[in-house]
């Protein structure tokens, strides 16, 4: 419970005038007032204190300004309903309507009546003082009492503030010890509250880096950079927040939540949980929710949670899910919680009200909710979900590894200074981020910040939230600190790009060595930013390949993986570039792969973008038309109704008219914003840097050495090879289209895999790798990219091993899961026993 002495004064004294004013349009506007001073109550002995100050000064100004009057009287009877419509409004929007009408609705008509309001809120002012000095605030214990049950050895158990639940179907809380890494959220309604716990808070753990606050008068940066400490920084363990932490804010890293304060729209406590309770979450969620006792309000709220309880173990059902969707006589729950705070004390409206939540939930109503809520009222069309699937599986088997990413991070991260010590397989702590990375992410733009430490990071998803262990932050393409570590290392390296390098290709036998360039490739719309400079939508590296006789293709996926440096013992640069075959190799390169990007890359990149691009901003569109409208409609109406009524009606009809104005504009704006957006141009790809893929035949014609005396492999692509590798591959697609499935040769569209075969009405895909060998070879060469492919979609890579008899024949085996780590990062291939593999594999199937 929560209450002050001047609880019942204030109430018992003023809530008369307010209704002796039934028929004075004053009286909806006091009522409100008072109603939102009781909330206040409710919520700590600092928000009512700060309200009752901020409220005698308004009217000790009003007081000492005769000429204010007119002005104050009419402001007074301004229309408290559409106030009160600002429930679920922005935070900062709603606090200055509240703030505005506290300040102004009075009962007093005359001078003396006006004294007298203002002796009595100095009376209750010293009393609310008194209390808040005190420190006796019994909501704040039953908080302690949760901090010192997450955060004491005596791990999550005993008594939860009652009469809260656990509402979400987790069972008895259990008895553990918490580690160190336990994190809390918590929930307030209003800003005085954050300010009055935020100092209790901090004394009580004793550690500033211990606690941090999000509420809706941070600016946005600042409330990432707080949202990355709660969720990255190990010293962090506690969130404390209004409602501008529940607005798309993932606070998963957290599994503990309270609500300080309930809100009157019940959905917003569903909102808030599901910032923890998401996809993806390994651990039990506790929500404690602290109702006042003693108040009207902690009344109706305490007898609802309770009742909802007994129906959620009953119904077996997650009854709170429908929280929101329930009416009481018609009405919303804080109609319902604003009659009760205003004559919750007449016997017959508070057993009304009993019977109204009663009836509210009733099993019957409940369980049609529910079975509501499940039913799926979406369709997709099965030829568009089949392509979609196939889309995602491709993605999938093609997807960045995250053992380069690794690999990179922690090499380029130690050059810059850092360190990422291994806590766990593949998983890593960072003690300190060192000043450059983090000036660095700064000075891009990056919204999200830098930490100064994390507690884990981890390379892969699937390591992301391990159970036991510290969720870890995925570093990944797109995190801030992976960008500040490579865009630091591009600039001390960039010229590196541009001069080149020397590749060998070990698979390629010839002698004819081949050029492969790295360009960049953005597209952009119309919107510009602060800078002037139009906003980049997508970007692509593009690897373009082109050989002495002016041939160029685009390669799907990173080629330079299978290839490696040249060795200590084999030909140099000089000697490399001398050779007659590299003399085609000039400056005009670049311009004829240029030409051929803009000409066969670059249209496809943009379409993709462009189709992808307008279906969002259509659908963004409408959304917005349509929820803007509705306001526009509502201001609009509101205006109407208000200029049929007196002269302050009419002067509250023009502040609803000029909202209306502004959502006007707003919109307009939006919508201007999104034909910005849906303007799709490309900007002209930028050559980043090449390479001289040397093949293995080459240096071994330079060097004077024979070809290896092993059978010939029908998978090395020599032009008197080729052939026997399109029969391995015919072979394969023959017994796949026996099998019922729908193959496609991808195997010069240099994937990783060679066949893609479709499993017909599904969408899915099986991706095969084929292997020819005549009977008696002794090993099979696996690339390093086909090795990580297969690991990529281990239960949809199949090894095809197609072994050539000596009677012209041939057999066809299939291996599944052929490979069960990945190479090291400086192998570009590895061979297998090729007499294990068979006996490894199987009938196709």
């Amino acid at each position: 419970s929560a209450s002050t002495p001047g609880h019942t004064t204030k109430h018992r004294s003023t809530s008369p005038r307010a209704e002796a004013l039934e028929n004075d349009r004053r009286a909806n506007n006091v009522g409100f007032a008072l109603t939102l001073l009781q909330r206040r109550l409710a919520s700590s002995p600092a928000a009512i204190h700060r309200s009752l100050q901020r409220r005698r000064q308004r009217l000790e100004d009003r007081l000492r300004d005769p000429f204010a009057g007119t002005e104050s009287a009419s402001l007074d009877t301004s229309d408290a309903e559409a106030i009160a419509d600002l429930e679920d409004a922005p935070e900062i929007e709603r606090d200055t309507a509240e703030a505005e009408l506290l300040g102004r609705a009075t009962t007093a008509r005359t001078i003396p009546e006006l004294k007298a309001e203002i002796a009595t809120l100095q009376r209750l002012e010293r009393l609310a003082a008194d209390v808040f000095r005190s420190r006796r605030d019994a909501k704040w214990r039953e908080l302690a009492s949760v901090f010192r049950e997450v955060f004491t050895s005596s791990g999550l158990h005993g008594r939860v503030a009652e009469p809260s639940r656990h509402p979400y179907g987790a069972g008895d809380i259990p008895s553990h010890a918490p580690s160190a890494s336990q994190k809390l959220v918590i929930f307030t309604e209003h800003r005085d509250t954050l300010d009055y716990l935020q100092d209790r808070i901090a004394t009580l753990l004793g550690r500033p880096g211990s606690l941090v606050v999000v509420h809706g008068g941070l600016r946005r940066k600042d409330r990432l950079r707080a949202q990355e400490a709660f969720r990255n920084d190990p010293e962090t363990q506690v969130l404390l927040a209004t409602d501008a932490a529940g607005e798309g804010i993932n606070l998963q890293r957290a599994h503990l939540m309270v609500n300080y304060d309930l809100p009157w729209n019940p959905n917003r406590i569903e909102q808030r949980f599901g910032r923890i309770h998401r996809i993806g979450q390994h651990q039990v969620c506790h929500l404690w929710n602290l109702v006042a006792d003693g108040t009207r309000e902690g009344d109706v709220y305490g007898s609802l949670l309770e009742k909802l309880e007994q129906a959620r173990e009953s119904l077996g059902g997650k009854v709170f899910d429908v929280l929101g969707k329930l009416h009481f006589e018609g009405k919303p729950l804080r109609d319902l919680l604003k009659e009760a705070v205003r004559y919750g004390e007449r016997p017959d409206v508070k057993a009304r009200l009993g019977r109204v939540v009663e009836h509210a939930l009733d099993h019957d109503k409940l369980r049609d909710l529910l079975e509501d809520q499940a039913l799926a009222h979406g369709t997709i069309d099965a030829r568009k979900l089949r392509k979609v699937r196939e889309e995602m599986e491709r993605a999938e088997a093609r997807r960045l590894q995250p053992h380069y990413v690794e690999s990179f991070f922690k090499e380029a991260f130690r050059q810059l200074g850092g360190r990422a010590q291994q806590r766990e397989a593949r998983r890593y702590q960072i003690s300190h981020v060192p000043a450059v990375v983090r000036a660095r992410n700064r000075s891009t733009g990056n919204r999200k910040p830098v930490l100064p430490r994390y507690e884990r990071i981890a390379f892969d998803k699937e390591l992301e939230l391990p159970p036991g262990k510290p969720p870890a932050v995925f570093v990944c393409p797109g995190h801030p600190l992976l960008d500040a570590v490579l865009d630091l290392t591009l600039e001390r390296n960039r010229d590196l790009l541009k001069r080149g390098s020397i590749l060998v290709d070990a698979r390629d036998a010839g002698t004819e060595p081949r050029v492969l360039l790295y360009l960049e490739h953005s597209v952009q719309d119309a919107s510009v930013s602060r800078t002037g400079v139009r906003r980049v939508v997508s970007k692509q590296v593009l690897h373009v390949e082109m050989d002495s006789s002016g041939r160029a293709r685009h390669l799907d996926y990173a080629p330079y993986l299978d290839y490696r440096p040249l060795a200590d013992n084999e030909p140099g640069t000089a000697a490399i570039l001398g050779r007659p075959e590299c003399q085609w190799i000039d400056r005009g390169l670049e311009d004829r792969v240029l030409q051929y990007a803009v000409a066969q890359v670059v249209p496809k990149h943009l379409e993709a973008v462009k189709k992808l691009r307008e279906q969002l901003i259509n659908k963004t569109r409408s959304a917005v038309r349509d929820r803007l409208t509705k306001e526009i409609n509502f201001w609009d109406r509101r205006a109407q109704e208000l200029k049929a009524k007196d002269k302050a009606g009419r002067i509250a009809a023009g502040e609803a008219a000029r909202r209306a104005d502004a959502l006007q504009v707003r919109l307009k704006t939006r919508l201007a914003t999104l034909d910005l957006e849906q303007q799709i141009s490309p900007r002209p790809p930028v050559v980043l840097g090449g390479v001289l893929v040397v093949p293995k035949g080459l240096l071994e014609e330079m060097a004077g050495r024979a070809h290896p005396a092993d059978p010939p492999d029908p998978t090395n692509l020599r032009p008197d090879t080729q052939a026997a590798a399109a029969r391995a591959r015919e072979a394969v697609m023959e017994i796949e289209r026996a099998l019922g499935f729908e193959p496609v040769d991808r195997e010069f569209d240099r994937l990783g895999y060679d066949i893609e075969s479709h499993v017909p009405d599904t969408g899915k895909l099986r991706f095969i790798e084929v292997k020819g060998r005549v009977t008696g070879a002794r090993t099979l060469t696996v690339t390093r990219n086909e090795i990580l492919y297969s690991l990529n979609r281990p239960d949809d890579y199949i090894l095809a091993i197609v072994e050539f008899l000596e009677d012209g024949g041939q057999r066809v085996r299939y291996l599944r899961r052929p490979f069960h780590r990945e190479p090291d990062f400086g192998v570009t291939s590895v061979n297998y026993d090729f007499a294990d593999l068979l006996a490894r594999s199987q009938e196709p199937s």
